[in-house]
């Protein structure tokens, strides 16, 4: 029984395996480049955008979490001036708020900024 005890604690301490599976992808994603949930999602052929969401909401905070964003390209609520400044540092494509926003932050330039994941993954 006491061997049993060791494989229960590490398990209760690992992630899941999808979880690792979408950090995985989110590491994957080269600097100035952006997946959606829903890309996620399709590239593991496993779950949807709310469960990519899910994970990058409870264990996101050790990868790039600013590359796996909404299909809108807005910015994450709550964090969007730590994003923003990823997001400048690393050159990825924004789309300026109109004159008319009134202050509002810029959005993704979904077009130009929208990874694939075609590139070699040991480039």
């Amino acid at each position: 029984m006491s061997e049993q005890s060791p494989v229960g604690e590490e398990r209760a301490d690992a992630l899941p395996e999808y979880a690792e599976r979408v950090l995985d992808v989110a590491e994957r994603i080269p600097p100035g480049r952006v997946m959606t949930y829903g890309d996620v999602a399709e590239w593991l052929e496993e779950g949807g955008p709310r469960q990519v969401g899910r994970v990058m909401a409870l264990y996101g905070g050790a990868v790039p979490w600013w590359r796996v964003v909404r299909a809108d390209g807005a910015l994450l609520p709550g964090h969007e001036q730590r994003a923003l400044g990823h997001y400048r540092a690393e050159g990825t494509p924004l789309r300026q708020a109109s004159r008319g926003a009134g202050g509002h932050l810029p959005r993704l330039d979904m077009g130009r900024a929208r990874w694939d994941g075609a590139t070699p993954k040991h480039s």
